[in-house]
């Protein structure tokens, strides 16, 4: 529940047009507020307020994986911690609290 995945500014993420159909891409862009982070995410509970009913390439599912970066469902589970612990990094910073609980959670 950091929210790093919330930021979503799209000059931190080039590849976009790579991985999200021009549909997705726009709905994606449209989500993005003018501090770069999602409009839908709650900074102060950090947490998603439309996390149920969110798009599809917000969620961390194999299927979802799949059909945006190709990834066998027995790739998924280090693939989605790599990606989570790269945007971590880049969103709060190496050392940071954030990181730390990271890192515990996922037994490293």
């Amino acid at each position: 529940m950091c929210g790093a995945c919330c930021f979503l500014d799209p000059q931190e993420r080039e590849d976009l047009e790579d991985y999200l159909t021009s549909e997705q891409l726009s709905h994606y862009l449209s989500l993005v507020g003018s501090d770069g982070w999602c409009i839908n995410f709650d900074h102060g509970k950090r947490e998603c307020k439309i996390y149920q009913d969110r798009p599809r390439f917000c969620r961390v599912e194999p299927e979802t994986f799949w059909e945006m970066f190709e990834v066998e469902s027995d790739e998924f589970n280090q693939f989605a911690i790599d990606c989570c612990h790269e945007q971590i990094e880049s969103v709060y910073g190496p050392d940071t609290d954030e990181m730390k609980h990271y890192v515990s959670e996922v037994g490293w």
